[in-house]
């Protein structure tokens, strides 16, 4: 394994990670505004990184020319349906995120461990006659679902947003144990 190459792998799970909870911030508390008018910023952030990042680290980082006729016709083509995918994913997920209700603390583990699984069965499928996948990939499958599972199930929730001119309240008997509607399960026993 190449080290800055996980390095930038950690950069990129710390960046899509904090997606889901930093455009959980972009609901409207009141439904003032809908829930795709963040998206059209995303897509606005999409153009201007992708077209200057990628143009700098083109010139500068590989000295590469922006042809994108005849052999160079592929980077094209492919980065184009990349896009497509990138940004029809972050169109499911902003969706999610508002819309369909869900919540970052389960619909996150959802979305990062059933990447993994799409990428590992991708793989799977591309393999040349002859060659074998090592069984232990299936194994780690499974553990990424069971992952996911307990992930989204233990990941603290988060108290609903009061709204507006309602006074907050708690059960008696959450306030007699501490605990909260909101809180997970606890393991301890009483």
């Amino acid at each position: 394994m190449k080290l800055f190459a996980v390095i930038c792998a950690l950069c990129v799970a710390l960046c899509w990670g904090m997606y889901g909870p930093t455009l959980a911030n972009a609901r409207s508390p009141n439904r003032e505004w809908g829930p795709f008018k963040p998206y059209i910023f995303i897509g606005v952030a999409y153009v201007v990184i992708a077209i200057i990042g990628g143009a700098i680290m083109m010139k500068v980082a590989f000295n590469d020319n922006f042809d994108y006729t005849g052999k160079y016709q592929p980077a094209m083509k492919w980065g184009f349906l990349s896009g497509c995918l990138g940004a029809l994913g972050a169109l499911a997920l902003t969706f999610s995120l508002t819309k369909a209700g869900g919540k970052p603390s389960y619909v996150m583990p959802i979305v990062f461990g059933g990447a993994v699984t799409v990428n590992a069965i991708a793989a799977y499928l591309t393999l040349h006659k002859g060659e074998t996948v090592n069984p232990l990939m299936w194994l780690g499958m499974a553990m990424v679902a069971l992952g996911i599972c307990l992930t989204a199930g233990y990941t603290p929730h988060g108290h609903p947003p009061a709204k507006p001119g309602a006074a907050p309240h708690a059960d008696a008997s959450s306030q007699a144990d501490g605990a909260s509607q909101g809180d997970p399960p606890s393991l301890e026993k009483h």
